[in-house]
């Protein structure tokens, strides 16, 4: 029977203070009950002495949330530790999480203390919390640069004055995987107290080994780990939730489960990504937008034939609809036939030859290839085709914003105005006046691509229709327009049957 692996999100408090990434109270909230929802067993919640805004948002966060334990960050500062607790005054299950530096960087230049004190003021720290939850956990700041000794001298310590939990981090992800894995297990050999508390990992990302050394920690003894959505917080970012659940779900020889909602993955991936305006990269692990999306030929076909070709998740596990196919100049005739199949449009031997062959020419000079494309290549095979064209685009601002657009859907012209809050807003809302595919737009990027005010927006959206996605691309000096074009690419993308014209 496999052990429970406490999952521990700071995506609240860690991954917060990235710069630019601040969320308001209420949205902390919003995240808190996405997390409670996912199966998170912990949400570090703040660190109530540093501002007013964190206390309240622990304090707020401790009435919203039923489920999870509730933590409080603190210092081994008495004040610390009274302000944490008062701001858990309402949680069904408080915990306040304290420590100090273990380090000689920190112990010789951070704390200008010596080891000797360093315990006596982590001891205290502990018992003083004790005052006020029963559910103390330490850290041993920068663990992973620590001395091995000094380390199993705290922790048996600590555990000794209360400790229900003891973090051992790799503040600066200086370790190697077994580097990290030998120190739980040193814990585990060493302490002689060390079964009365749960070891946790918290891992940073700084040489990209962070989940690899979460994964480490576990396979040697650590039952929590602390991670964040998206993998986000200091510097180049914590360990990635996803990232460690799926590992462990796909590893059936690791010998721990956690209760994640997995399939609720990619929702909270990009409700954390939409509240702090913080673009996923689109090759992050298990929740970039091509982890499940195939554009090399040898790879279409092998995923068209048998998905665990070269899928090891089935992507309905972390909460996306299905892989994707991306069409583009390395692309074989598997994919080419599978989106004309999707079109409606049944093509074999000879006369996909010829369009394939086609396809390569045109590939090569356009990065993506739409439906409008394939539509061209294959218009002789076609009595007609239904495609969707921007043809005008164009909006004012005089108190209130208005935009009006002309569409060409086939051979039918079609025009439709709007208002909006901005001149985006209102130009998608006049395209879906003519054409109803009642679509969530689920992620909206725009990007540079060069430099200064005549800078080449490129924008990328992706749409859901009938909970599956459909994308759009477009680049353009206005970023109206290149809004507009990319929202057609998708709409483009989407099965005649989906949608209705006016």
């Amino acid at each position: 029977m496999s052990d429970k692996l406490w999952i521990f999100d700071t995506t609240l408090r860690d991954g917060e203070q990235v710069p630019g990434c601040q969320l308001n109270t209420q949205e902390k909230i919003i995240v808190a009950k996405a997390l409670e929802e996912l199966g998170v067993d912990i949400i570090e919640a703040g660190f109530p002495i540093s501002s007013p805004g964190d206390f309240n948002s622990v304090q707020e966060i401790s009435k919203a949330v039923s489920n999870p334990i509730i933590c409080a960050l603190s210092r081994a500062v008495e004040k610390d530790i009274e302000v944490a607790a008062a701001a858990l005054k309402y949680a069904k299950k408080g915990r306040i999480h304290t420590g100090i530096g273990v380090s000689p960087y920190h112990i010789q230049y951070k704390l200008r203390s010596t080891p000797d004190e360093i315990i006596r003021r982590g001891v205290a720290a502990v018992k003083f919390a004790k005052r006020f939850v029963e559910d103390v956990e330490f850290y041993a700041e920068d663990a992973g640069r620590s001395e091995p000794d000094f380390l199993f001298k705290i922790i048996e310590e600590v555990i000794k004055a209360g400790a229900t939990v003891v973090n051992i981090p790799d503040t600066t992800g200086y370790t190697l995987p077994e580097q990290y894995g030998a120190i739980i297990a040193g814990l585990k050999n060493n302490v002689p107290n060390i079964d009365k508390a749960i070891i946790a990992t918290h891992c940073h990302n700084d040489l990209g080994m962070a989940t690899a050394n979460t994964v480490a920690g576990v396979q040697n003894g650590a039952r929590q780990v602390e991670v964040t959505i998206n993998g986000i917080g200091e510097r180049a970012g914590n360990t990635s939730m996803e990232e460690v659940v799926m590992a462990i779900k796909c590893h059936k020889s690791i010998p721990v489960h956690t209760d994640i909602v997995t399939q609720k993955i990619y929702q909270t991936s990009r409700l954390v990504s939409k509240l702090m305006n913080m673009p996923v990269q689109p090759n992050k692990a298990i929740v970039g937008r091509n982890a499940f999306a195939h554009s090399s030929g040898i790879h279409q076909d092998g995923v068209l034939k048998h998905r665990e070709n070269y899928e090891i998740i089935d992507p309905k596990e972390v909460g996306v609809e299905e892989s994707s196919i991306v069409l583009t100049a390395r692309s074989g005739r598997a994919a080419l036939k599978h989106h004309l199949d999707a079109l409606g449009v049944e093509l074999e031997g000879e006369e996909l030859r010829e369009v394939y062959e086609a396809f390569l020419v045109l590939a090569d000079s356009k990065r993506d290839i739409g439906r409008k494309d394939l539509l061209e290549l294959v218009g002789k095979y076609m009595e007609e085709s239904n495609f969707i064209e921007l043809e005008k685009v164009s909006y004012s601002s005089n108190g209130s914003v208005k935009a009006e657009v002309h569409l060409k859907i086939g051979e039918e012209k079609h025009e439709a105005s709007s208002s909006g809050v901005g001149p985006v807003d209102a130009v998608l809302k006049a395209i879906e006046k003519i054409v109803k595919p009642q679509v969530d737009l689920e992620e909206f990027l725009i990007q540079a691509i060069t430099h200064g005010s005549d800078d080449v927006a490129k924008v990328h959206m992706r749409l859901i229709k009938s909970d599956k996605p459909y994308y759009g691309f477009a680049s353009n000096q206005d970023i109206v327009l290149a809004s507009a074009q990319a929202f057609v690419d998708a709409l483009n993308k989407i099965p005649v049957k989906e949608y209705a014209t006016a």
